[in-house]
């Protein structure tokens, strides 16, 4: 699906939570742990009165059976998943892992923020369903 498609509010949303990301960036820099910049963001999302849920549960399903669960870490005003990263560098497997958990929920957004980075903002990538 194009993201002109997307509902006017997620990319005002996506927006938001980039720049909560851009404030933990700023103040924490480089090199800790992907929970702490989560337990961070989540303080960040607090502040700007922005609703989320950390560490969701997904069921998921094989030909629509029951197969297993796994755990996004966070779904964003019950609209946006995003994924945290504190690595060197993202792989193309990142970005499968948000692509399934967004085919898993159908949510149509999601984003994928890598926190290793000099600047937050080169470790963003968006991604559409």
């Amino acid at each position: 699906m194009a993201e002109e498609a997307l509902p006017a509010g997620l990319n005002d949303l996506s927006g938001a939570v980039i720049a909560a990301a851009i404030e933990v960036h700023r103040v924490l820099g480089p090199g800790f742990l992907e929970s702490v910049y989560e337990s961070a963001l989540c303080i960040e999302f607090d502040e700007r009165g922005i609703r989320y849920v950390r560490q969701p549960v997904v069921e998921l399903a094989y030909k629509g059976r029951p197969v297993g669960e796994g755990r996004m870490d966070l779904l964003v005003e019950r609209e946006l998943v995003v994924e945290l990263k504190a690595v060197d560098a993202l792989l193309p497997l990142h970005g499968s892992q948000l692509l399934s958990y967004l085919k898993a929920t159908h949510h149509r957004l999601g984003l994928l923020i890598n926190f290793n980075t000099r600047q937050v903002t080169t470790g963003i990538k968006r991604v559409v369903l």
